[in-house]
């Protein structure tokens, strides 16, 4: 087996909470300078960057997870993943469809652009990408699964748009291909507040808005090379992978 080191929760300029410096380009410039092996794109609400940072990391030997940060009806963060960029269309297209129609207001959360390898802006998004989809938590964790992707509820300990936040538990059942946790606490101290959660796997991530974020919280993930197929065994832990925080 061999030993990767992965960021999962990374914005870029998309997203209107991030950083104008979070381009397609530095973003990949400051993964290849801290040794990221593999990063997870995670936009809010959209895949958009996704696709064009997977083709620029390639030059780079970095692997990339291409989905979004969801936000379900209930106003809980989940991560998804997807393993081509067809699923990834049709996975935006729900999106779109599910997602309101409040209007972002750039001097108040933030521009929503995306830009291309030049860092030329060739698209503006005029719906506010961090407001709630009409689909609940299960909802979204089904339509995830049915196209074959990675579902995982984000920073669950956070005081805001959390598992715990919202709901106050994990969901018995819940089909989560793993659980994230912020940088404030650690997998320890979190089965030892929720006891029960033993079953699940654990990432930890820096849900970077800032190059200087980038990294700052990674994931090692014990696989043999690094596909879609062995992320999702290393965290399902088949067949000896896998995935530690990197505390």
């Amino acid at each position: 087996m061999n030993r990767y080191r992965a960021d999962l929760h990374v914005h870029t300029v998309l997203s209107p909470c991030g950083d104008l410096d979070m381009s397609p380009v530095n973003i990949v410039d400051t993964a290849a300078r801290r040794r990221i092996d593999i990063l997870g794109i995670t936009d809010h609400n959209s895949t958009k960057h996704g696709e064009l940072i997977k083709r620029l990391a390639v030059k780079e030997g970095i692997f990339v997870l291409c989905g979004a940060e969801v936000t379900t009806r209930e106003e809980i963060h989940c991560l998804a993943f997807f393993e081509n960029n067809d699923i990834l269309e049709e996975f935006q297209e729900y999106l779109d469809r599910h997602m309101g129609n409040v209007m972002n207001q750039p001097e108040i959360f933030g521009y929503q652009v995306v830009v291309d390898e030049d860092e030329r802006i060739i698209e503006e998004i005029d719906r506010l990408l961090i407001s709630a989809l009409d689909e609940s938590l299960d909802d979204v964790e089904k339509k995830v699964h049915s196209l074959g992707g990675i579902f995982i509820p984000a920073h669950i300990d956070r005081q805001s748009y959390s598992l715990f936040s919202q709901l106050g538990f994990v969901p018995p059942g819940l089909k989560a291909d793993a659980l994230e946790i912020s940088g404030w606490t650690s997998t320890a101290e979190i089965l030892k507040r929720f006891p029960g959660l033993e079953t699940y796997s654990f990432i930890g991530s820096s849900d970077a808005h800032h190059p200087s974020q980038l990294g700052s919280r990674t994931s090692l993930f014990e696989m043999k090379t690094r596909s879609f197929t062995e992320i999702k065994m290393a965290l399902a832990g088949e067949n000896g992978r896998s995935v530690t925080i990197q505390e």
